[in-house]
């Protein structure tokens, strides 16, 4: 694919140094956010990014890459305490506008493994340019141990890219997505981090026979709503989700 960049605050700087163990405070590590905006040249469609690295550290090491997708409904900006954390365990942390105002809405109707399915295409479409393009701005990034993840629709778009890259993808980590199946594969490894109050559909979710099988993380947070899984979420909900987010990365 063809890709132009039209506006970045990052492009062509070298990348910052990666934390070394232990693993910072996520709610003290110190910043560089900048946004950036990528256009799909064939697509011709528009990439608005809001990117987090470590501030104030030296290009000598590598940052491995994450991919950070927002519910449906939602913006960019709205998972930075997730984003804290990542950049804490030694990632380059990008995170996609998916919905712009121009999309179509998303049906309301029908089955939504088969009418929301055109949305998490697009999605991939949309992360597989970001990585094509970064891998020209940002070729010191170490592209072998990619991250993704998503909430909600955003989940649904990064287990489908999964299960169609997953020699591309090390790490998937979801926060309740409900309608795509988590590939049952060694390859990626897989956490999934559940809602109380929204259940997944059927065959969504794996069994404990094959969440055992395969190495699958899945974890219920009985205080935790779907709608909570965002920057809105309290602290000690904010803390639980990356206390396990920290844990499957740690192994």
């Amino acid at each position: 694919m063809a890709l132009g960049l039209l506006a970045s605050g990052c492009g062509g700087r070298p990348v910052p140094q990666s934390p070394t163990s232990p693993v910072p405070d996520w709610t003290t590590i110190a910043l560089r956010t900048d946004t950036l905006r990528m256009v799909d040249a064939v697509r011709h469609r528009p990439i608005p990014l809001v990117t987090y690295a470590p501030a104030g550290t030296a290009p000598t090491t590598k940052l491995k890459l994450a991919l950070l997708n927002h519910g449906y409904g939602g913006t960019n900006a709205d998972y930075s305490f997730v984003a804290k954390n990542l950049v804490a365990h030694g990632y380059y942390v990008v995170s996609l506008q998916q919905d712009l105002p121009t999309d179509a809405p998303m049906p309301t109707t029908g089955t939504p493994a088969v009418v929301r399915r055109p949305y998490w295409e697009r999605g991939v479409q949309n992360m597989r340019c970001v990585i094509q393009e970064l891998k020209r701005t940002q070729p010191a990034l170490d592209y072998r141990q990619l991250l993704l993840l998503g909430h909600s629709n955003g989940g649904d778009m990064v287990m489908l890219f999964a299960q169609q890259h997953p020699r591309l993808v090390e790490r998937v980590i979801t926060l309740d997505n409900r309608r795509m199946p988590l590939p049952r594969a060694r390859r990626p490894r897989v956490l999934s981090l559940r809602s109380s109050d929204q259940p997944a559909d059927a065959g969504v979710l794996p069994t404990p026979a094959e969440q055992a099988k395969f190495g699958m993380t899945i974890v219920p947070l009985p205080a935790t709503l779907h709608n909570d899984m965002w920057d809105g979420a309290s602290a000690a909900q904010q803390q639980e989700m990356n206390a396990l987010i920290s844990k499957f990365l740690a192994h």
